[in-house]
């Protein structure tokens, strides 16, 4: 079974938030039921005190509800807590005028007054301060709370207390229900601002993979719609030339071959991202994305003097990472690293916020790294490293210690062997630049 910190770990930014905001809620019915319920009554006789602990904490537990219910309607999730709301503040004035009526007829002593005081301000706070949540617009807030206080101060008067008594009583309810109402606005508005940037980061991440299909589509628009225009013309004079038995059919149909091979050898090399292979730039974008994004991004190490290719594939390791760290998990750090050593280039990218499963260990995106890497005899690890952290590590050989590691990259081989070698990279592109739904 799973436990709490499994739970909180595999949460993200927004649902910690909201997790967090609504047990500060519920946090707030408990200490008006100690603190303005059983604290008070301890100064109250035996009769009245059980009285005021009953009272207080179903108006507390009436907080509760309505503050979820709130917060609920606050996400979308649920139509506006009309009747609650409604409830609250009846039961909230109610339990206000009981209070003022035990201050007033109640036990004498200056310890009873007190406790029936302290029970009234905190009633009319917290009911203020809750039904703050069940409404959208500050001028409603304004009126609840001002309402309340004015309801307090009016209260007071046909119950015997005079002019600056019941003055100072609507002073202490403005100030705690304000306070209260407040608060509850602040934490409505902290819990949709967390919402609305996680959802930017959404955005971000779709953008960045857009932006790579659609400079993929131009690329390859270029590279085929020239070539196969100039295959579909050859390929016709060929035809009209082999129906009237002249020679120059076959040397057409050579020339067909010739085009469809430099397709070929073209496509591969706009699949593999040579056109956009600078690992410096890919670096320096990735830095630039988690930044906007709001990551704190380290980048260490420089691309200078590698090879084309080895550029490349690894430029392809940070861009996935990169869109990984976006789409998924709860990054707040992310280093990037490059080293260079005697006969290998080590690439790591480590993140913060993963949970224990990384969704980067499912689907395409880790096969088709791993199917990029192994052109350049390249490899592949990705896995959590600690609590928390999940790390990518691309190691790939140096030519000089490898003399045959870019066989695979560079032999044509046979017809068929070619037309594979052509066809295997544009389908891990197709499958690793997948829009998340």
């Amino acid at each position: 079974m799973r436990g709490p910190r499994t739970r909180w770990r595999e949460k993200n930014t927004p649902a910690k938030v909201e997790t967090y905001t609504r047990w500060s809620f519920h946090f707030f019915s408990l200490i008006e039921i100690t603190m303005i319920g059983m604290a008070p009554a301890g100064s109250l006789p035996a009769a009245y005190a059980r009285w005021v602990i009953v009272l207080v904490t179903a108006h507390g537990l009436l907080c509760s509800v309505t503050a979820s219910r709130a917060l609920d309607w606050t996400r979308g999730r649920r139509e506006q807590p009309m009747r609650l709301l409604v409830a609250l503040g009846v039961a909230t004035g109610v339990l206000g005028i009981a209070a003022l009526a035990l201050k007033t007829y109640g036990p004498d002593g200056v310890d009873a007054g007190t406790a029936a005081g302290t029970v009234f301000v905190g009633v009319l706070g917290f009911g203020a301060g809750t039904v703050a949540l069940g409404v959208r617009k500050r001028k409603q807030v304004l009126a609840s709370v001002v309402g309340f206080a004015v309801g307090a101060g009016l209260g007071s008067l046909p119950l015997g207390f005079p002019g600056p008594a019941a003055l100072a009583t609507a002073v202490a309810v403005l100030v705690t229900a304000g306070f209260l109402s407040f608060t509850s606005v602040f934490s409505v508005w902290l819990l949709n601002a967390v919402y609305e940037l996680d959802e930017a980061r959404d955005t971000l991440a779709r953008l960045a993979v857009a932006e790579e299909r659609l400079r993929f589509g131009r690329d390859l628009h270029d590279v085929m719609g020239r070539n196969l225009a100039v295959i579909a013309l050859k390929s016709e004079l060929a035809v009209q030339l082999a129906r009237r038995e002249r020679p120059e059919a076959l040397d057409q149909m050579v020339e067909v071959q010739r085009i469809a091979q430099e397709t070929q050898s073209e496509v591969r090399a706009v699949v593999r991202g040579y056109r956009a292979a600078d690992l410096t730039a890919e670096l320096a974008g990735a830095r630039g994305v988690l930044t906007a994004a709001g990551i704190q991004c380290a980048v260490t190490g420089s691309a200078s003097g590698l090879p084309q290719e080895i550029q490349s594939a690894l430029g392809w390791v940070v861009r996935e990472a990169t869109t990984n760290v976006l789409r998924h998990g709860n990054a707040v750090h992310c280093s990037v690293e490059l080293r260079q050593d005697a006969d290998r280039v080590v690439l790591t990218v480590q993140n913060d916020g993963a949970p224990e499963a990384a969704p980067m260990g499912r689907g395409h995106g880790l096969a088709g790294l791993r199917e990029r890497l192994s052109q350049v005899d390249g490899t592949l690890h990705a896995a959590p490293c600690a609590e928390g952290l999940f790390r990518v590590t691309a190691e790939v050989p140096l030519p000089e210690s490898h003399p045959h590691g870019h066989r695979a990259a560079t032999d044509e081989g046979s017809p068929r062997r070619a037309a594979v070698d052509g066809a295997r990279p544009l389908m891990n592109k197709i499958a690793t630049s997948e829009v998340p739904s």
